[in-house]
């Protein structure tokens, strides 16, 4: 009898569950469609406005759906939470579409930036419908774009995990990144706030997941005595673990899945072919490192060091280290002290090209010791600068 009772009371729980979540999905918001993908020319007209000629975004719905579902269920970026995220460069939304179809338990709240009158209808046509977006009507290149997004208040619930705890479980940023030198200039930043663990790594081990041109994917991760091998390599190295968030074979060929459709112009000719439209698409899944090889308040050296040995690239370090500053070559004895292990000593008949990461660890850590290093290690009094006016925001 105490078995028919339970049966019966299962039952009854079914029924209601069932009945609960068709009451739901009858009742839930419908996501706006974009217009007819026939008509984009005309509604998106990105090569006849000079701010959208760089910009590319997702155009197929279900690749959409496969890339949504790889950053935010991949096991390098997830820990199962439901995902507060910030996604820059949206175009119209169809990837914030295909975002929002995923279940409440993955993403909890879409703050959007785009400041494009082309494309910002499209998104606050989601605000309307959604209570999880938020559209801010500012480009994801302006820095104080971040500190609006806390000004608002969105990020009031949003916990500051420990770095050594693990991958922040909550927060994410996502972004199609310009093709152009600004979009190189943008993952560039991304990657220096990881060591001083400003911007939105103040929260934490922040997961990112960006979808860049190849070029840039080539010299983010180009190998020692590579062509490619640049300053952005060795701090994507030294600063994040970086995996393709689907294979390359899912988002080829480029026309079938991105927008804008690839043409022959004047204009495209004029620029190197790896930034011309239609050159394949990467989707990647960046997470910091636990101990990046750039330790906190490092940075300027590290910066300092990679810039003037890149100027001289195919040139060997026992001729180029010179180049730091007068006197740098004394350096090159704390670098090939046999009383060194063996992993620390650095082979110093390399060029920059061809050193790894480890390699300019020990450089940067002899520099760091040398009693006579300048002192004024900026080359650019404005690098990084509207960046910490943003870090002292988010921190208050």
């Amino acid at each position: 009898m105490s078995t028919l009772r339970s049966c019966v009371r299962y039952t009854r729980l079914l029924r209601r569950c069932y009945t609960r979540y068709n009451s739901t999905q009858a009742t839930a918001p419908r996501i706006p469609s974009l217009p007819d993908q026939a008509t984009w020319s005309e509604v998106f007209p990105v090569y006849a406005v000079s701010t959208l000629r760089d910009r590319v975004f997702v155009r197929k719905p279900e690749t959409a759906a496969k890339l949504a579902e790889s950053f935010l269920s991949d096991q390098l970026t997830t820990e199962g939470r439901p995902k507060v995220v910030i996604e820059t460069y949206p175009g119209p939304g169809v990837l914030s579409r295909a975002l929002l179809e995923l279940p409440h338990s993955k993403l909890r709240k879409l703050i959007i930036l785009e400041d494009q009158p082309e494309f910002t209808p499209y998104l606050e046509e989601l605000q309307a419908v959604d209570p999880r977006v938020t559209v801010i009507k500012k480009s994801g290149y302006a820095w104080d774009a971040y500190t609006q997004i806390v000004q608002q208040g969105l990020m009031d619930d949003v916990q500051v995990v420990p770095w050594e705890n693990g991958i922040h479980p909550e927060l994410h940023f996502i972004s199609h990144l310009p093709l152009n030198i600004m979009g190189e200039q943008l993952i560039a930043q991304f990657l220096r706030c990881i060591p001083e663990r400003s911007w939105l790594f103040h929260y934490g081990r922040v997961p990112m997941s960006i979808i860049i041109g190849e070029w840039l994917w080539q010299r983010m991760t180009a190998p020692p005595g590579n062509k490619h091998r640049c300053k952005l390599s060795v701090v994507t190295e030294a600063t994040i673990e970086c995996t393709l968030s689907v294979p390359r074979t899912t988002v080829l060929p480029y026309d079938t899945h991105f927008w804008p459709q690839s043409i022959r112009s004047a204009t495209q000719e004029k620029r190197p072919e790896s930034r011309r439209s239609g050159q394949p698409m990467m989707p990647l899944n960046l997470v910091p490192l636990v101990k990046p090889l750039i330790g906190l308040g490092k940075l300027d050296q590290w910066d300092f060091i990679l810039r003037r040995l890149f100027v001289l690239k195919s040139t060997p370090i026992k001729r180029s280290i010179g180049s730091l500053a007068p006197g740098a070559s004394t350096l090159l004895k704390s670098l090939v002290d046999p009383l060194l292990p063996l992993d620390e000593q650095v082979d110093v008949s390399k060029a920059s090209r061809d050193l790894t990461t480890r390699d300019w660890e020990m450089i940067a850590r002899a520099f760091d010791k040398w009693p006579f290093a300048p002192v004024d290690l900026q080359i650019d009094p404005n690098v990084g600068k509207d960046r910490h006016m943003v870090d002292s925001k988010l921190r208050r």
